[in-house]
């Protein structure tokens, strides 16, 4: 499936938060070219990680909690992630660093840019973690939840291969549930009520995550299938 990019770009926000400390600014400066995915072409996933281990994705990594626990739980498998915002990347190196990684490549910037890159059919998975709501509905259009972001994440990942979808914010997750409800290319998971309000054993918990609950709000949890 070929999706035009130009026509579902996000908006983002700002890119920098606080300034980086000299220990950060030195990690981000020497460990960030040796992570990163190339800048332009076709992604080769052979060529990035030097094998044909399954192969992950996420779409806005935060300060990067999630993914590197996945990638420590499973080393065998490769991980892409993305994130526009440099405080996080930084926070991801930290972990990689801490936990001596090997597994995990990053992009830092819009994380379409990088999906349309890989070939159709590679991912294994595909992780969206508490995206921007954007709750007013006059920016609905900007939500990372539409058709044709979805086309193209339904065009990436593999038949049986699972896209995980997180969220927090009550008007996005009925706004979620709406879109997915009319892929057919995709099996929602869910059994009951708990399957979805319950936060999986294999799902780390984010700093994001765990901040929501302490303000009182439910989070909900989506799994679904690519027919």
């Amino acid at each position: 499936m070929t999706v035009d990019p130009a026509t579902i770009r996000r908006l983002y926000g700002r890119s920098k938060g606080h300034k980086l400390r000299v220990g950060q600014q030195a990690m981000f400066d020497t460990m960030l070219p040796e992570l990163a995915i190339p800048e332009d072409g076709p992604l080769d996933a052979r060529a990035i990680f030097g094998n044909d281990s399954p192969l992950e994705f996420e779409i806005g990594f935060g300060s990067g909690e999630h993914l590197a626990a996945q990638a420590a739980a499973r080393p065998d498998t490769n991980f892409i992630g993305c994130e526009h915002f440099i405080n996080g990347v930084v926070g991801l190196l930290g972990h990689i660093k801490d936990a001596g990684l090997t597994n995990i490549r990053i992009h830092m910037g819009d994380a379409l840019d990088a999906l349309e890159r890989l070939p159709d059919g590679s991912l294994d998975r595909l992780y969206l973690l508490h995206p921007d709501p954007w709750p007013k509905a006059k920016h609905a259009k900007r939500r990372m939840m539409n058709h044709g972001p979805i086309d193209m994440i339904a065009a990436k990942l593999k038949p049986g291969a699972e896209f995980r979808l997180g969220t927090d914010h009550p008007i996005y997750c009925r706004w979620a549930m709406m879109i997915m409800g009319q892929r057919p290319e995709f099996a929602w998971q869910a059994q009951n009520p708990r399957d979805f309000l319950d936060r999986p054993e294999d799902w780390p918990e984010t700093r994001y995550e765990r901040k929501a609950r302490g303000k009182g709000h439910e989070v909900w949890y989506f799994r679904y299938l690519r027919q």
